[in-house]
């Protein structure tokens, strides 16, 4: 597999962490006192590393060469991914419009962000899915290794380019933070403490 795939991948698994922390959270918002803060936390995670930092990397550059190479833009699995996208970013916007403001939540708005966490939580990990198991290997089939090897090296400068320096170390510091005080249910998500991009493994305080 290319490193720029596997970057990706590594993403998907700092992306599911942060994701069933986002869960217990919602689980537990009637015994929180002011859940804002951490409502600003993940609308700012999901925002810059999931959106900008990760999905950006598809949209700009890797589902480009895919559509160059025979995939269709407008139907098949580019299709799917760029919706899943959309409404992603509509639910985070909502996590993060909660966390706007001060003093304890309604209940109308924590009814907002639960239906906002437990729409967005299963629309992501199924969109991870997808992208793992079809999308990728079908980049990988299909794209040639010079197209590959120019997104191993733009995916290795992307965070430097498109969030600026020392952002990914910072948003790795906030994504542990949130999954410290709200840990995933799923062992297996909650195990390992090595987060984020394979690239940037060495820069991570752990």
């Amino acid at each position: 597999m290319s490193k720029a795939l596997e970057i990706l991948m590594d993403e998907h698994r700092a992306i599911e962490r942060v994701l069933g922390s986002l869960d217990t959270f919602a689980e537990g918002l009637d015994e929180i006192a002011d859940p804002r803060p951490a409502l600003r936390d993940y609308g700012r995670f999901f925002r810059e590393f999931a959106d900008r930092c990760h999905h950006a990397k598809e949209e700009d550059r890797l589902f480009v060469e895919m559509e160059r190479h025979g995939f269709p833009r407008e139907q098949g699995p580019i299709a799917v991914m760029l919706n899943d996208h959309v409404e992603g970013r509509a639910h985070v916007g909502g996590i993060a419009k909660m966390g706007e403001g001060s003093g304890p939540l309604s209940e109308q708005e924590r009814a907002k962000v639960r239906y906002h966490v437990r729409s967005y939580v299963p629309l992501l990990l199924a969109h991870i899915m997808k992208e793992d198991s079809v999308l990728y290997p079908m980049a990988g089939q299909a794209l040639p290794a010079s197209v590959m090897a120019a997104l191993d090296r733009e995916f290795e400068e992307n965070e430097r380019l498109a969030i600026g320096a020392g952002t990914h170390e910072e948003l790795h510091r906030l994504a542990e933070r949130l999954i410290a005080n709200y840990p995933p249910a799923d062992a297996v998500a909650a195990g390992s403490s090595c987060f984020g991009c394979s690239a940037h493994a060495e820069e991570v305080e752990r």
